[in-house]
């Protein structure tokens, strides 16, 4: 029997705090360049619930960690139907100054392209360059709830090589929840720290990252500067990784560097935040700052080895909800308490 093209895909759209409705949106017809996936299994991602950084783009679908099956390409697709894949959200044009210097997440092109109407889907159409740019075929060994992982960790990848680690570094991560996990697990792997530190205030995810590094802070008992400065003989850390977006996690974090050190800003702020930094400070105690935002193809790939070299990230999903239930799924999210990743499967 023929595949009957679905005319119309169910998905989740964000209007607004505590409005997210479940919507008919109409698929568009392919492009050149243009495949139609059906969604198979998307994660949530944590900075999904920050409401100031949606406001701006409302009414917008979400779902951005998307695993599907491909249904339809169009002309100059090198995908086949029955394709299992994993796609980038944005993809780069690839020969910009942008992309040839590998800044893919400035390229003109990468922001305006992104999948119709999104990952937490039951269908949707990756928009060309992306199947061509960064669209993944995912190995029969790997799972689609593991896969969902890949465009979080290429994200915590691409933070990592932009920290520049040495061998022997000790690493401070503030902040575990998934990503902050993932963090440990990717350093893990890289075998190059001589001490791997977390810290959280949240005593659920201070006792789940016990297992991911060798010191694990909780500041809601103790301040984390002096915790750090005990475990380094005072010097601090040689690589702080900071995952929360506010002002205080940052100038935390920046008190925990070593002299010589690197901050690694791994999330934004709101707009409207301001943080009253010593230059002095970081002047005579030449810290590095350097924001990490998104990823690219190299890193999606990396992950994806990561992943196929049996990366243990599926421990880290606490929930595995139906599209139905998405809302549920983004208030686990919002209480920031024991869940990690949640995969909704539409």
């Amino acid at each position: 029997m023929a595949l009957v093209r679905p005319a119309t895909a169910r998905a989740a759209v964000f209007y607004g705090p505590n409005d997210l409705r479940l919507e008919e949106v109409a698929l568009p017809p392919l492009s050149p360049g243009d495949m139609l996936l059906r969604i198979t299994a998307c994660g949530l991602c944590t900075g999904e619930v920050m409401d100031w950084y949606l406001a701006r783009k409302a009414p917008v679908p979400l779902g951005h960690e998307p695993v599907g099956e491909v249904l339809e390409v169009g002309d100059g697709v090198g995908f086949r139907p029955g394709d299992r894949v994993f796609v980038h959200h944005h993809a780069p044009c690839l020969t910009c100054r942008f992309c040839r210097r590998g800044d893919h997440v400035h390229c003109l092109t990468w922001r305006p392209r992104r999948l119709t109407p999104g990952g937490l889907a039951t269908y949707a159409v990756a928009q060309a360059p992306a199947p061509a740019a960064d669209t993944l075929r995912i190995p029969s060994d790997l799972s689609d709830e593991a896969a969902t992982f890949i465009e979080p960790l290429a994200c915590v990848v691409k933070s990592v090589r932009r920290a520049r680690l040495r061998p022997g570094d000790r690493v401070l991560v503030v902040g575990l929840g998934v990503m902050g996990l993932l963090h440990l697990l990717a350093l893990r792997a890289a075998s190059s720290t001589s001490l791997l530190i977390g810290a959280d205030r949240v005593s659920q995810r201070v006792g789940m990252a016990r297992s991911f590094c060798d010191l694990v802070v909780d500041t809601s008992a103790t301040p984390l500067a002096d915790a750090v400065a005990e475990a380094t003989d005072g010097t601090g850390a040689d690589v702080v990784i900071v995952g929360p977006g506010t002002i205080e996690a940052l100038e935390m974090g920046r008190q925990c560097a070593s002299r010589g050190g690197t901050l690694v800003v791994f999330a934004p702020t709101p707009p409207d935040a301001v943080w009253s930094l010593p230059v002095h400070d970081v002047f005579f105690r030449e810290t590095t700052i350097v924001p990490s935002y998104s990823a690219g193809p190299a890193d999606t790939r990396e992950a994806m080895r990561l992943l196929t070299g049996g990366l243990p990230v599926e421990s880290l999903i606490t929930h595995r909800l139906p599209l139905d239930r998405v809302a549920e799924g983004y208030a686990l999210l919002r209480a920031a308490g024991g869940a990690l990743k949640v995969i909704v499967r539409p």
